[in-house]
């Protein structure tokens, strides 16, 4: 009789975004005369950019003719897109990172889920609570979290770093130890940022436990402050201890088209064994490799024409997440966020739960937001908004809450 992976049985309900899908849908169902809003998933809704589409358009045509034809694409991505990574995103920045340190993939949330399966089952996590669900999730499927706690939404295995207000939504060093810590800055959910002294700070405590930061930088095209670092490999110090993941799906609108990255310097090692060939050997077993065409889309977003439309881009969203911060803060809501990233942090009002804020939210103005509970016990209390909707409809959703009476 075959056997179950019993870490799957162990997962808390469905996945976040799946309960909320759901729920949007069944409230569509019954009321399909009503305009929902939907500025909940972090899905954006502009356009790929036209120095974009013209290279996809060039690279279908190379598709159709023998000479120019490609088949499966190397283990870690073409050469072309390697070196312009490297160039544009690190050593433009100061960075020493080599095109062979990076890895192409299909999308940053896979690297994110997939990376724990080089390390032991016996390592302990460290994650910011709030955090992006994958982080935990994933380790829970391997079985790396021990036990759930329902009333303390916990696991026994994983310690959690508060990011409150009290501390500006940035974690404090755990007292107790990790070996692998997650961390995502600018922040998914809370819009929070570091600046590059206190992300040393994490850096350098790494280096001194001998731990490894998995560092989620997807969101850095969305930094407006001079002192927040891009990437993690500004620090000094990084390299020996610093995992950086990627994403197009924001900076570019890859959300449909799927690409991303992840960087393992080579000092980056466990006594001898070095990470990056471990992650190589993964990667080529299990990845067959992100298209020619999307590859060639990548390429199209570090040039000069890509770099110009794509800030274009950024600057839309961050108008609207403009828009939604001052909005809601004139009408009376504490929020945070929306400066370093496209994500409004707002504190639900009356003492009500994050859930029955989104069904209030939902049932009363047709507006979808992310409940913070959802990403973790310090969420509870919180929403997320997101940026990535049309400037016409983030409008109409702001005055739309401003005008309720609770």
């Amino acid at each position: 009789m075959f056997k179950l992976n019993e870490n799957y049985l162990k997962l808390p309900g469905s996945y976040l975004f799946s309960t909320i899908g759901k729920k949007v849908s069944a409230y569509s169902a019954a009321h399909p005369d009503k305009k929902i809003i939907r500025l909940g998933i972090g899905d954006v809704t502009q356009p790929l950019a036209p120095a974009i589409i013209e290279a996809l358009h060039r690279a279908v045509d190379e598709m159709g003719h023998a000479e120019t034809f490609h088949g499966y694409a190397p283990d870690l991505g073409y050469d072309f897109l390697r070196n312009a990574i490297a160039e544009n995103d690190y050593k433009a920045r100061g960075c020493d990172i080599s095109p062979d340190e990076i890895f192409v993939s299909d999308g940053a949330k896979c690297d994110s889920s997939n990376i724990q399966e080089i390390f032991g089952l016996d390592n302990k996590i460290a994650v910011c609570d709030p955090v992006y669900p994958v982080y935990v999730d994933s380790n829970v499927m391997a079985g790396r979290t021990g036990t759930y706690d329902r009333n303390t939404e916990t696991w026994s295995d994983v310690i959690y770093m508060p990011c409150t207000a009290a501390n500006g939504f940035a974690p404090e060093l755990p007292k107790e130890t990790p070996d692998l810590i997650y961390l995502c800055f600018p922040n998914n959910p809370t819009g929070a940022a570091v600046t590059k002294e206190q992300l040393q700070e994490w850096v350098d405590y790494a280096n001194k436990n001998g731990s490894v930061i998995i560092y989620d930088a997807a969101y850095e095209a969305y930094i407006s402050e001079a002192d927040v670092p891009h990437s993690i490999y500004e620090c000094q110090g990084a390299r020996e201890c610093a995992i950086e993941l990627r994403s197009f799906s924001k900076n570019a609108g890859f959300t449909g088209v799927r690409l991303g990255f992840t960087v393992i310097p080579k000092e980056l090692k466990c006594g001898e064994v070095a990470l990056h060939g471990l992650w190589a050997r993964r990667h080529g077993t299990k990845y067959n490799g992100a298209p020619y065409i999307v590859q060639r889309a990548g390429e199209a977003v570090y040039s000069e024409a890509g770099k110009e439309q794509l800030k274009e881009q950024v600057a839309y969203y961050m108008n609207n997440a403009s828009y939604i911060y001052n909005g809601l803060k004139e009408a009376g809501f504490t929020v945070s966020g929306g400066v370093n990233a496209p994500y409004i942090w707002l504190q639900t009002p009356k003492g009500m739960t994050s859930w029955e804020f989104f069904d209030y939210l939902l049932e009363n103005v047709n507006v979808v937001g992310t409940p913070g509970s959802g990403f973790g016990p310090s969420g509870e209390g919180y929403f997320r908004l997101t940026a990535f909707g049309s400037y016409e409809n983030t409008v109409e959703a702001v005055d739309r809450i401003k005008g309720i009476r609770l």
